[in-house]
């Protein structure tokens, strides 16, 4: 079970429900709630496991999704592009990540920080300028849907640095932390 019978009414009252809201959602009576949520009462197990599920069905409605947090606005580069075109990118959006976008598909990923890495490997860093996009990106970003939970989106974003929102193929947004964090706080 996902929960402790002890931590009922917390988890509750952080979804902002009543006893009797939740009492309806688990098929139990609200009465039955009022006695666990005081201690006077150990439910039955299969009490407890309406309860528990009704708890998160209700959390995963309340929680945030990949559509409500996404920047809907994708300023991308094509493989062709040379990196001073990405550069200029980066400055007039005021982005760091750019999805490389080849045929309406995401093939790949470019970020100043993939700039400065190969910059930094070579003899002559000017002589990056000119290179292509498809010779310095990295790999495509992930893909996740809209309605992914913005609890599994901050776990991913602690290994990727961006991720893209895609419905039936169509790109439809990106998230990085900022705009997790934007929409939190």
């Amino acid at each position: 079970m996902p929960y402790e019978i002890n931590e009922i009414k917390e988890i509750r009252k952080k979804l902002g429900l009543t006893q009797s809201q939740l009492s309806k959602k688990a098929g139990v009576s609200q009465s039955l709630i009022a006695k666990i949520e005081a201690g006077s009462l150990d439910p039955t197990y299969s009490n407890a496991k309406k309860i528990f599920a009704a708890l998160d069905d209700l959390s995963k409605t309340k929680e945030l999704k990949a559509s409500d947090v996404m920047n809907k606005r994708i300023v991308d580069v094509s493989p062709d592009e040379d990196i001073k075109s990405v550069i200029k990118k980066t400055k007039k959006f005021e982005i760091s990540q750019l999805p490389v976008i080849e045929n309406k598909n995401v093939v790949g990923l470019m970020s100043e920080t993939i700039i400065v890495a190969k910059m930094a490997s070579e003899k002559d860093p000017k002589k990056v300028l000119d290179m292509k996009v498809a010779d310095v990106m990295q790999e495509a970003p992930l893909i996740i849907t809209p309605s992914t939970v913005v609890s599994v989106i901050q776990s991913l974003l602690k290994i990727y640095p961006v991720i893209i929102v895609s419905d039936k193929g169509k790109i439809e947004g990106i998230i990085t932390k900022s705009d997790v964090l934007r929409k939190i706080i």
